[in-house]
């Protein structure tokens, strides 16, 4: 009779160890919103490893250029630049310096010119990014020697999107000013230009920011780590 039942015991006896091990090991759901860029720029490169390394957790994102209120809607978490998180947020910085930079193709530039200053973008064809929360159109800041300006561009096209500024920009269609590292590659290999360099200082990049008073899960808790 021992003989019988002592594999089956050796069974339980592993079984009771496997859930053992799956208590301890960190589980949940994180839910998490933020800008089309900031996804790519922050969110993609932490969550490559943190999956593999969390098998139990799970990571809801909802990608949002908008201004999100981020307790109604019951996200754990939203990334945004620093100017934009409100004050009685717990913010942490997830993303290193940023720089916004204008940009066209070799052909624009060979046909329309190189603006020499940020004021002459007013006499180029502008590719213009609606802003989401308020609805009005984005104006290009740029800043040197401390001076600051804010130019409003004109154009036959806009988006509220990055990835479709960049592609009208490589089409030709006129300039786009888009964040520098989402243009790495066509910078690098020429199929973009920059124009106004000197006009384009860094700036914080961004922040992930959560309540002050919410108690969060082990499984946020790790992310915020990674």
């Amino acid at each position: 009779l021992l003989n019988s039942i002592g594999p089956r015991f050796a069974e339980i006896e592993s079984e009771l160890n496997a859930l053992g091990e799956m208590r301890d090991r960190p589980a949940g759901n994180i839910r998490i919103t933020a800008g089309e860029h900031a996804v790519d720029a922050v969110l993609w490169p932490v969550l490559r490893t943190f999956l593999v390394d969390y098998p139990d957790i799970n990571v809801e994102i909802t990608v949002d250029n908008s201004l999100t209120d981020i307790v109604a809607g019951r996200f754990d978490a939203g990334i945004r630049l620093g100017e934009q998180v409100a004050k009685d947020m717990v913010a942490v910085r997830v993303g290193p310096d940023m720089r916004m930079v204008p940009v066209a193709s070799p052909a624009y530039f060979a046909r329309y010119g190189r603006p020499a200053t940020p004021q002459a973008l007013q006499n180029h064809r502008c590719i213009n990014m609606r802003l989401p929360t308020l609805g009005g159109l984005y104006a290009w800041e740029f800043a040197r020697d401390g001076r600051e300006i804010k130019v409003r561009v004109e154009g036959q096209l806009t988006f509220n999107s990055l990835r479709q500024r960049i592609d009208a920009a490589q089409l030709g269609l006129g300039i786009a000013f888009v964040p520098e590292d989402t243009v790495a590659e066509p910078l690098a290999d020429g199929r973009l230009q920059m124009a106004l360099d000197d006009w384009c200082p860094p700036f914080p990049g961004y922040y992930l920011y959560y309540p002050s008073r919410r108690q969060h899960t082990t499984a946020f808790a790790l992310l915020i780590e990674a």
